[in-house]
């Protein structure tokens, strides 16, 4: 049996913010470790286009469609939300450090406003103590009766974030690579055939590709947004209408336009943009611009100009993010039988930005506990 000359590597799936995030977490793990081994992307869509222009993206990698914004759900006694939010409270601390290290990197911290026509009993009972808790985020406040859009019966404030998502990603990829990182284009069957694509020495493989492959519990959640040309936004502003519907205006700074949506329609494959839904998210978006400019701009539908419609298929899973290690007998180029472990990490679903570096985070340590596996070697972290 000949030896492998290639340095043990660990191959990432999938170059959407879980898949990026978790890359750059298992290089700062394996840089600690002092472990010569490298981190290979592969990946069949990268972080390259913008919208608006020639379109290089399917709906499905969805990462570069999202708005992007951390907006906190109270975990209640739901494990899978109490889940959700430390991965969250992570995600915040996370951005806070990059916007202090990256300026540039794509995130802004900005006021965070909700409304809710109907608001469940666990949005009800939040207070500020309990919303910093859960969250890490500051300036929580609920508003009084007076301050609220007719219908709303519940609204609040408090200090969030808001993500350029092409610009995020793009930075994140360019970081992984300045790193050392390696990539590969690739469209995989299966998550397996990353050790035959990933080089003759592949030690693990992180399966981030959103739906997974084949996972029957994985479905897609159609979301239709408009990007417009709003510059005057400064807050980012939700609202849970009465019939189960939404209404939100994202501020995309560092000049990515304002994005106005949305829907949130689960198992819908449909790919194209409904002119009818255009017209509706703008109409819920007129409600809302006020809150989102200070009560000072209301959206001008004359100088309004809608960039493009946008149609992203949000990765989601039955039961939330799958993380979960497998391992399968393979049979290696020299004819020999081992064993192949993959780390399932995918199904955020439409939560992939404000968990990501929770995600990253859990990945990183499953990653850890393999070393001796990977390099033969122990993390010194």
């Amino acid at each position: 049996m000949v030896a492998s000359t290639e340095p043990p590597t660990i191959a990432v799936i999938g170059a959407g913010v879980i898949g990026l995030s978790a890359a750059l977490k298992i290089q700062a793990l394996l840089s600690g470790a002092s472990a010569q081994a490298r981190v290979l992307l592969i990946a069949r869509e990268w972080p390259t286009s913008i919208p608006g222009a020639p379109i290089l993206h399917s709906p499905d990698y969805a990462s570069m469609w999202a708005g992007a914004h951390v907006r906190p759900i109270p975990a209640g006694d739901s494990p899978q939300l109490q889940r959700e939010a430390r991965w969250l409270k992570q995600t915040a601390a996370e951005f806070e450090e990059l916007l202090r290290t990256e300026p540039s990197v794509g995130i802004t911290r900005t006021p965070g406003i909700e409304f809710l026509d109907a608001p469940p009993p666990d949005y009800v009972n939040q207070t500020e103590a309990s919303f910093a808790e859960e969250t890490g985020l500051a300036g929580y406040r609920k508003y009084a009766a007076s301050e609220l859009p007719e219908g709303a019966q519940l609204g609040y404030e408090y200090e969030t974030y808001c993500v350029n998502s092409p610009l995020y990603c793009g930075n994140l990829l360019r970081k992984f690579i300045v790193q050392g990182g390696k990539t590969l284009h690739r469209d995989l069957k299966s998550e397996w055939e990353a050790f035959a694509a990933g080089g003759s020495n592949v030690k693990l493989v992180v399966n981030a590709t959103g739906t997974g492959f084949g996972d029957w519990r994985s479905f897609p959640t159609r979301g239709q947004t408009v990007i417009t040309n709003v510059l005057s936004a400064t807050k980012t502003v939700t609202r849970q209408n009465k019939d189960g519907t939404w209404s939100f205006i994202i501020p995309r700074f560092f000049n990515g336009g304002t994005i106005i949506g949305g829907t949130k329609e689960p198992g819908n494959w449909e790919v194209e943009p409904r002119p009818a839904t255009r017209e509706v998210l703008l109409a819920g978006g007129k409600v809302l611009a006020p809150y989102a400019t200070n009560h000072s701009s209301p959206l001008n539908e004359k100088d309004l100009r809608v960039i493009t419609d946008v149609v992203g298929r949000r990765p989601t899973r039955e039961g939330g993010v799958r993380i979960e290690l497998e391992e399968r007998q393979l049979t290696d180029a020299n004819g020999q039988l081992r064993t192949g472990h993959v780390l399932h990490s995918y199904g955020a679903g439409g939560r992939g930005y404000e968990i990501s570096w929770g995600v990253a985070n859990e990945v990183s340590e499953v990653v850890k506990d393999l070393l001796p596996l990977i390099v033969g070697t122990k993390a010194k972290l």
